[in-house]
């Protein structure tokens, strides 16, 4: 990117990785323990040097008031991801079928889905997820995709049962376990000719109402 130093582009990696995870800008001293350096003085030194470019906007009077640019100036390109149903992050529920027409979208960056182009949104409801830092009311975006690593949070579709659930995936001796993060539920066990996995979660949009 143009006009940067090592230690800017790390800041701005950093940043634009923050707010993906977590869903809000990073302070300043967030900034200072996650790129190792020396002061908060540096840090802000190197975020007007950003703003100048172009690559940030700030609001100095506003705790994480961080706002990613494209480097001219300019808001990020979003893209509009289609809210096509629930989800259960707790017992499953069934999910819309293909007839269903959607009309919720929501607005993207596109480093958010990573110029993917089958991506889509559910809608959480419940609390087995919780302890990936998923609750009840937030938003999963996922690309539609029928394969999956071990660990990955998948939406999966229990086909004898009719229903889908939001888990992370394993391979267990022979099994599928389908893995809540929340201990004091238990996890799903089935046989892998029953599963269908039908999207693998890329981030998370955290509820604010």
């Amino acid at each position: 990117m143009k006009g940067l130093s090592t230690k800017q582009q790390g800041i701005l990696d950093f940043v634009r990785k923050f707010i993906r995870d977590k869903d809000y800008p990073p302070s300043i001293r967030d900034i200072q323990l996650g790129c190792s350096i020396s002061s908060t003085s540096v840090v802000d030194y190197n975020l007007k040097a950003l703003e100048r470019l172009g690559y940030i906007r700030r609001d100095r009077e506003v705790s994480r008031a961080i706002e990613l640019l494209d480097g001219s100036g300019r808001r990020p390109m979003t893209v509009p991801v289609p809210i096509i149903g629930t989800i259960a992050a707790g017992q499953p529920i069934p999910v819309p079928d293909e007839s269903t027409t959607y009309d919720e979208v929501v607005e993207l960056a596109t480093e958010m889905t990573g110029g993917r182009e089958h991506v889509f949104a559910l809608r959480v409801k419940g609390t087995s997820m919780i302890d990936a830092l998923v609750n009840d009311g937030d938003l999963v975006i996922l690309e539609a995709t029928s394969s999956a690593d071990d660990g990955d949070m998948v939406a999966a579709w229990l086909k004898r049962e009719g229903e889908a659930t939001l888990k992370k995936i394993y391979t267990d001796n022979g099994r599928i376990r389908l893995q809540p993060a929340n201990s004091t539920m238990k996890p799903i066990f089935t046989e892998p000719e029953n599963v269908a996995v039908q999207g693998r979660v890329l981030a998370t949009i955290g509820n604010r109402g």
